[in-house]
């Protein structure tokens, strides 16, 4: 290969060609080998018209226009990907209740299976990805306090998997291989159940071997259990923080909430002045150490897992975690206008991870949900999510 062509090859340089008019200087067998040597199946620039970048000096992406001059630019084909991140802030899967336990509690029932689905990460970059119910990340599951889950699992796709849930249940319903039934081969399907317990913001994840694989390529999914009690009333969203290795060298090359790069940024998030704001916040980034929240011209409350009803960390601006790490934040912004929320990690808010809310008065919301392609089911969604004393999704 070319010196030249193999120092764009970086990790920057290769996202840039990849989003850019210089995708042609490398030729579809160099894609080829790359992606060969790692086992995976290549992933490929589309570039659109509108999808163009330049390069400074040192490297970096900087976009033709967006906020501090450095944004992904060009749009995702959502419905091509079967799933939309803005959606993803309030599509919660409260499964079928299908009856009740001897004591009582609702029997919750959910559908769950693997396949393999390549999706579009960034405007002309795509990732051969493997889902659950073929999205990335997977249904958010949202359940009450002691209700009982029944979670059939049928495996599609073309490696073993499994559904590992953050919570108490017995060893064989863990998902762990070898223990109880262990990995789901292709074509097999297994039943998990278990009691939701304890109440707080979890995930679910595939927890076949290698791990670091199963869990980077996109199996994962939010987990959310309600306290009996139930938590003030609020606006609340899901934001699954997550990253892409598009060249498979063990580093990302895409950050992003909820998998598609600076989404938030084009399509600034809608919410009202003076409301309550909840967000289930989780880490799932594969390749680095620590991952990280902030929010601009304003502090939340934090509660570590949601496993509380008062706030572990109070008026934080930035929340760190680890892989695997989750919380709750809660916030409401005092003035209408856009305010950003990002990683703080420079690298990852260039690279995907960085978005705003368009805070408004509530006679501007209807305007601010048209302008980003909402309507007034997404806004029911967002503040009627919770299981708990409400009849219209428990």
């Amino acid at each position: 290969m070319d010196s030249s062509i193999r120092r764009l090859l970086t990790r920057r340089g290769f996202l840039g060609l990849s989003l850019g008019g210089a995708a042609s200087l490398i030729s579809a067998n160099i894609l080829g080998r790359t992606a060969q040597a790692q086992d995976e199946t290549p992933v490929y620039p589309t570039p659109g018209a509108d999808a163009t970048t330049s390069m400074n000096h040192s490297g970096e992406m900087a976009a033709m226009s967006g906020h501090g001059n450095m944004m992904l630019v060009g749009a995702v084909d959502h419905q091509r990907n079967g799933f939309d991140p803005m959606q993803m802030l309030v599509d919660w899967d409260y499964g079928n209740l299908v009856g009740e336990t001897d004591d009582g509690r609702p029997i919750r029932e959910y559908d769950i299976s693997a396949g393999d689905v390549e999706i579009e990460i960034a405007p002309g970059i795509f990732f051969p990805a493997w889902t659950f119910n073929g999205r990335v990340p997977g249904p958010s599951i949202r359940c009450a306090e002691n209700d009982h889950l029944r979670l059939n699992f049928s495996n599609f796709s073309s490696h073993p998997h499994t559904m590992h849930f953050h919570g108490f249940h017995s060893a064989e319903m863990d998902g762990v291989p070898g223990v109880g039934r262990g990995a789901i081969n292709p074509g097999e399907s297994f039943t998990y159940e278990f009691e939701a317990d304890p109440f707080g913001c979890h995930l679910y994840h595939c927890h076949a071997l290698p791990l670091k694989r199963h869990i980077h390529k996109g199996m994962y999914g939010a987990y959310v259990i309600d306290p009996l009690q139930g938590r003030p009333p609020a606006r609340e969203f899901m934001m699954m923080m997550n990253a892409f290795d598009t060249n498979f060298d063990g580093g990302n090359e895409i950050y992003a909430v909820n998998t598609v790069g600076h989404e938030f940024m084009q399509r600034p998030i809608p919410v009202k002045v003076g409301e309550l704001i909840r967000v289930y916040l989780i880490n799932v980034v594969e390749f680095d150490l620590i991952n990280s929240f902030h929010i601009h011209a304003n502090f939340f409350n934090f509660y570590d897992h949601g496993t509380t009803l008062e706030p572990t960390g109070r008026t934080l601006d930035t929340i760190m975690m680890a892989q695997g790490q989750r919380g709750i934040l809660e916030f409401d912004f005092r003035w209408p206008g856009k305010y950003m929320f990002h990683a703080h990690v420079s690298e990852f808010a260039e690279l995907g991870w960085m978005g705003f809310f368009n805070v408004v008065e509530p006679g501007d919301y209807a305007a601010a949900l048209a302008e980003v392609g909402l309507d007034d089911e997404w806004d029911f969604k967002g503040t009627h999510a919770s299981t708990v004393n409400q009849p219209e999704v428990s």
